[in-house]
């Protein structure tokens, strides 16, 4: 699967971002993002659990 245009600009402008970080900025910033994307999981999980009837 391939990136839009417009994904594609935001990476390269992530990827500017985290060049002019300190190891101790990146490492927290890592940190940060990895905790926001197991709360994306989660969230589908909980819309896919409702769209699909599966919720208690």
């Amino acid at each position: 699967m391939e990136l839009s245009l417009e994904q594609k600009f935001s990476l390269r402008s992530f990827e500017s971002q985290v060049q002019n970080m300190s190891r101790e900025q990146a490492q927290e910033f890592l940190v940060k993002l990895y905790g926001q994307m197991m709360m994306r999981e989660n969230m589908y999980k909980e819309f896919l659990k409702h769209e699909w009837g599966l919720e208690k």
